[in-house]
């Protein structure tokens, strides 16, 4: 290029950067009073002078709902709560949170299974839990509480059958996958649950 160098300075001088950028990441409009470009040295203001992206456009959480996950002796467990038949086959499966008691899920593990008696530990010793089993016309197999001022009788020779619940558990934690939870999400946890309970009918 010929010519003195300053031309070339003045050249590069009029160069301008942009001004302001909008909110939704376009370029601002340009006002009427505005000169088209900006002298050397000028302080060019921002319109978002935070460093952190605005509220608005932030993605909000991803799966926030209930995912069985709960704190208890052993950190982050989950709790699955199973209803057995006479011969140790799973009828039904409910998962919550490690901290949740197991009376909680009584009435809804036995709703609507026939059965002639129902079998369970201490923990499902509940008065409430008792006359839901009786108004179906079953007997309640529970040992009560050691606090409780009126014992209830319990048949223990049929109380013997609740070692059918465990070994389930017990072959339901062969099962790495399920022992040690490897699913985040509830659903999918639960999905591989029944295909292994559905591997035990078949044993």
């Amino acid at each position: 290029m010929a010519g003195p160098a300053q031309g070339v300075g003045q050249l590069a001088l009029g160069v301008c950067p942009v001004c302001a950028l909008g909110r939704v990441r376009r370029l601002a409009p340009r006002s009427r009073g505005a000169a088209r470009r900006c002298r050397p040295g000028r302080v060019i203001h921002r319109c978002d002078d935070c460093s952190r992206p605005p509220a608005c456009g932030r993605r909000p959480q991803k799966n926030g709902s209930d995912q069985a996950i709960g704190r208890s002796r052993g950190g982050l467990t989950t709790k699955v709560h199973a209803c057995v038949d006479a011969l140790g086959n799973p009828v039904r499966l409910i998962l919550t949170a490690g901290q949740v008691a197991d009376v909680t899920q009584g009435a809804a593990l036995i709703e609507a299974i026939p059965t002639g008696a129902v079998i369970a530990d201490k923990g499902y010793d509940s008065d409430a839990l008792v006359n839901i089993i009786e108004a179906t016309g079953a007997e309640a197999i529970i040992p009560p509480r050691s606090n409780r001022n009126t014992q209830r009788k319990v048949d223990w020779h049929r109380y013997k059958a609740r070692n059918l619940v465990e070994r389930f558990f017990n072959r339901l934690k062969q099962f790495r996958r399920i022992a040690t939870r490897y699913d985040k999400l509830a659903n999918r946890f639960n999905a591989f649950l029944h295909l292994a309970c559905a591997y035990i009918w078949l044993l």
